[in-house]
């Protein structure tokens, strides 16, 4: 994007904020104390974070003031060839096979000692590569390979070294040195430390046994004063309210509910709600332009491969009972259809600009993804479902063995995403295009963004029902329009689910043989991370299938499958088994993982989760209302879980 300064001269913003992208069982530590945390918690974000947005403003009292967008540098270039008008172009790192972009003109020096000057911004998210051509015969003249930091100034001098060998060197000289724009970063990260040693500070305390009896002498006191002040009760009730009491973990009934799975789906979830909300503006807490992996590109595949789990642990006791499979078929349908109308008809409509047209309202998305694949997977379970044999020793590899039926369909139903991906014709586009589009591929396929998955959610749903803008739109200045949860990702969405699916196979079958869970966790992660490296040559984008969230590509769900064997494996061993943590704060958005997902999407544009700010370049604002949003989410999940409200679809 271009603009001009006040005085006139030609400037250049590659900034992605300028550009649309992407859009009841009780445990020891888990008590009232997380509540007053999360209060103080969101009172030392608004004294550590925010003034940090002071470093932002930038000023030089020999030179006009600068004023500067998120990550962006200033960079003034000094020609000090005569008689040579020259073009600067740039190339971002992260463009895989891009064409050069022009950033501007620079006119000729003046004369000896006289060089003339030109400014512009250039991005500070990735390397660049900036090129000065000539621009009479478009020679290039010399070209230079460079890191920009946040709100610095740079000059990039070309001169010509000797009048003899005609040999132009470009040097960048850094006139004032850039800010750091992960401090804020590091300072929410202390404080949220901080918060976390204080909980188990609080636990440790709470759990010696003279703290205990104290507490206990206390509460048995006041309760008994209450009985007989009320005349009402008895000593049985006194009893049953102490023992039953949150803060004595001793006295709670345990459940065989496995709080890991509600930990890593509310994990996942909080970090997709904080990636949502814009993650502080930082690249990295934002979707990846095309190939590649970003921390937002990791939440909602777990959240899928979490569904997956859940899914055989909920239908597996229905089951047992002898619940009729035709009602479970019926349910199933009614709870994928109530998905699919909340994400089209809530969450995808933007109502605050104006009422529901059908003539542009978007039909993919991330709970009609959800309601596709769990139909899927829930039918495949009720339809082969078998009970866990006796002496399970005797199958090598249980889930695959006992459930081969599955495999099949999921065998055939991923070679169909591979012979429509790289087998379909695509009009006026290579055959297996992988893609951006746009200035990708040296501007060869502008039109082919995704290729076939991209072409049939076009033909199928039409342009004016798929995402418009999509992240490839920032770097790879793509136009067509293309949807990340188009119908063909959601081919391997469902395989994401499946593989969820057998880590609760895992789990039931080895139920309390904790070695042999983790053993096989390790082994199918490892397995699956093979075959992403083969698929990918351990490389983000010379691969045969690349990684790439957009397309949701085999290699995408192979790669994130093995990170979610793992990270369920860590926390299973520290929530499940040695029972370190209780799992909260996560614990509890993940016990009402759907009514906080679309809570944060209805209620994301009002007050407390976004205000206007001081200054809206800045990323430690972004940061603190980011992630204040985020704790106030915790915390509201906090409240319900206390109150056992629990929103079941």
């Amino acid at each position: 994007m271009k603009r001009r300064t006040k005085k006139g001269k030609l400037t250049h913003a590659n900034n992605r904020e300028e550009k649309a992208g992407y859009k009841k069982m009780k445990c020891p530590s888990d008590t009232k104390q997380s509540a007053l945390v999360l209060s103080a918690l969101i009172a030392l974000l608004g004294v550590y974070v925010i003034p940090l947005s002071a470093q932002l403003t930038l000023s030089e009292p020999h030179r006009r003031s600068v004023v500067y967008k998120m990550d962006e540098a200033s960079l003034t270039v000094h020609n000090e060839l005569l008689n040579e008008n020259l073009t600067l172009s740039w190339l971002s790192d992260h463009c895989y096979q891009c064409l050069f972009q022009k950033l501007g003109a620079i006119p000729s020096g003046k004369g000896p000692g006289l060089p003339s000057s030109a400014a512009f911004f250039v991005s500070t998210q990735h390397p660049l590569t900036l090129q000065v051509n000539s621009t009479q015969d478009t020679r290039e003249l010399c070209r230079v390979h460079f890191s920009f930091g946040e709100h610095g100034n740079y000059s990039l001098w070309i001169k010509n070294l000797s009048n003899f060998t005609q040999k132009i060197t470009c040097p960048i000289v850094i006139d004032k040195e850039p800010i750091n724009s992960y401090l804020p970063i590091l300072i929410a990260f202390l404080v949220y430390a901080g918060v976390a040693i204080l909980i188990a500070i609080g636990g440790f305390v709470m759990g010696l046994d003279p703290v205990k009896k104290i507490m206990y002498r206390m509460i048995t006191t006041m309760e008994t004063e209450r009985l007989i002040n009320s005349e009402l009760g008895s000593s049985n009730q006194a009893s049953e309210s102490s023992s039953s009491d949150p803060t004595f973990p001793a006295h709670r009934v345990a459940t065989s509910r496995l709080r890991s799975l509600d930990t890593f789906r509310g994990l996942s979830l909080v970090i997709m709600i904080f990636v949502n909300y814009g993650g502080g503006r930082y690249w990295f807490f934002r979707h990846e332009s095309w190939n590649g992996l970003t921390v937002a590109d990791l939440v909602f595949p777990w959240f899928v491969f979490i569904m997956g789990t859940s899914i055989t642990l909920s239908l597996n006791s229905v089951l047992k009972r002898g619940y009729p499979r035709v009602k479970l078929f019926r349910k199933t349908v009614w709870r994928s259809l109530q998905l699919f109308l909340i994400g089209v008809i809530i969450i995808n409509p933007k109502y605050c600009m104006g009422p529901l047209s059908w003539d542009s309202l978007r039909i993919p998305g991330v709970l009609q993804r959800l309601a596709f694949t769990y139909f899927v997977v829930a039918v495949l379970e009720i339809l082969f479902f078998k009970a866990r044999p006796e002496d399970i020793t005797m199958f090598l590899i249980p889930e695959l063995v006992l459930y081969w039926p599955a495999w099949i369909f999921i065998v055939a139903l991923e070679t169909m995403w591979l012979c429509l991906t790289f087998l379909l014709p695509v009009p006026d586009c290579p055959l297996g295009y992988l893609g951006p589009g746009g200035i990708g591929d040296f501007g060869h396929h502008p039109n082919c963004t995704g290729g076939a998955a991209g072409y049939i959610d076009r033909w199928l749903l039409g342009e004016k029902h798929i995402h418009q803008t999509p992240t490839s739109h920032v770097l790879y200045l793509s136009t067509m329009p293309y949807d990340p949860e188009g119908v063909l990702g959601s081919f391997n969405s469902i395989v994401m689910a499946f593989l969820g699916l057998q880590a609760g196979k895992i789990l039931l079958y080895y139920k309390d043989l904790h070695v042999q869970i983790m053993a096989r966790f390790l082994i199918w992660g490892f397995m699956l991370g093979g075959i992403s490296a083969i698929l990918t040559k351990c490389s983000r984008d010379q691969g045969f299938i690349p990684v790439n969230k957009n397309l949701w590509s085999f290699s995408y769900i192979t790669t994130l499958s093995c990170f979610a064997f793992i990270v369920l494996l860590i926390i299973y061993y520290v929530v499940d088994v040695r029972r370190w943590w209780s799992g909260a704060p996560f614990f509890y958005p993940g016990m009402n993982s759907i009514l906080v997902y679309v809570g944060h999407e209805v209620f994301q544009n009002y007050f407390p989760f976004k205000w206007k700010m001081l200054n809206s370049q800045s990323h430690a604002e972004h940061l603190a209302q980011n992630l204040l949003a985020t704790s106030i989410w915790v915390f509201i999940s906090y409240l319900l879980y206390s109150k056992k409200i629990f929103w079941k679809i």
